[in-house]
């Protein structure tokens, strides 16, 4: 791997699996990710789905080309009038997407022809 004179590493003190914490066979390091240039992020307020609140939710931004390669993935879906939609992608036909909202007993959600998508891509969260 390459790494750039301006990104910080921290190194990895230890493996973590099903049979507890293990030290490293060599030595490896956690490199800060990069921001694309068109990512957007999205702040949980509420728990809901794998997401808690605190959680900040790093989204790589597609365009309509792209947006089978985001089958099967939560995705973040702009509305008319400023409004948003976030749940998992499920489908898509010609230029409608199915989406899946996160909460329990959600039914799926219909959008047509949206400029672009947002693709969860990293989750950052305090503990």
């Amino acid at each position: 791997l390459l790494s750039l004179p301006d990104q910080e590493e921290l190194p990895v003190a230890a493996i973590l699996d099903h049979k507890g914490a293990h030290a490293l066979d060599k030595a490896e390091n956690i490199y800060q990710p990069t921001i694309e240039p068109a990512m957007l992020a999205l702040r949980v307020k509420s728990s809901i789905g794998d997401y808690r609140a605190g959680d900040d939710v790093w989204l790589s931004r597609r365009a309509p080309e792209q947006f089978t390669g985001a089958l099967n993935r939560d995705v973040l879906v702009p509305r008319p009038a400023g409004r948003y939609l976030f749940g998992r992608l499920i489908g898509r036909e010609n230029n409608r997407l199915q989406i899946l909202p996160l909460g329990s007993g959600a039914r799926q959600q219909i959008v047509s022809d949206p400029e672009w998508i947002g693709v969860a891509a990293r989750l950052v969260r305090e503990l």
